[in-house]
């Protein structure tokens, strides 16, 4: 019975070896695993960090480029509204001309047009006050029956300034219209005095 029991004993002890042996290398396994593991978050926690990062550079500086672009965008409008002003308060000094220096206006500006034919003057209401009919037979008697001008009745809404009619077609000597025609060559030449 003695051997049955050391038999027993040794099959114990065996089973209880390899029992030790077999949970070593268990958790040698899954120490190996979880290192890899470990490993593998920590590079990959690199990886996202180094992602995140970069993310946040291309953000920001899309961020900053945004806000440089939209105080440009503010800062031209504002000039040209600056600009807009100036053309705007030019129209209204023209309104302002006084009675004479209108009637010259006027005067000038037909006789040195080259028109020929009749023509119908449409002024708005503040020059039908200053050009008369005397003003018109003036003017006749400088064009010399090349063109003849006729004083039309219709007042139209304008600022000031006026408008040649022949057959329909008109030639706008309105001061808005004339300030309009030089905006754009004279825009950059306005800014430069503004804004230098």
């Amino acid at each position: 019975m003695s051997n049955i029991s050391n038999l027993t004993s040794k099959i114990l002890k065996d089973a209880e070896d390899k029992k030790t042996s077999i949970l070593n290398e268990a958790n040698e396994e899954r120490n190996k695993i979880i290192a890899k593991k470990e490993e593998e978050a920590s590079s990959e926690e690199k990886v996202i960090l180094e992602r995140a990062e970069r993310d946040a550079a291309s953000r920001k500086e899309r961020i900053i480029s945004g806000a440089e672009l939209s105080s440009r965008n503010a800062k031209l409008a504002a000039k040209q509204k600056v600009i807009n002003s100036v053309f705007e308060e030019s129209v209204e000094a023209l309104c302002n001309l006084s009675d004479e220096i209108f009637k010259d206006f006027v005067t000038n500006s037909i006789l040195n047009s080259g028109i020929e034919g009749e023509q119908n003057l449409i002024l708005n209401e503040k020059g039908a006050g200053i050009i008369t009919d005397e003003v018109v037979a003036e003017i006749n008697n400088k064009l010399n029956s090349k063109a003849t001008i006729t004083l039309s009745s219709e007042n139209r809404n304008f600022k000031g300034g006026f408008i040649l009619e022949k057959d329909g077609i008109e030639i706008n000597n309105t001061f808005e219209a004339l300030v309009s025609s030089i905006k754009d060559d004279l825009s950059l030449e306005v800014a430069q005095v503004l804004f230098s």
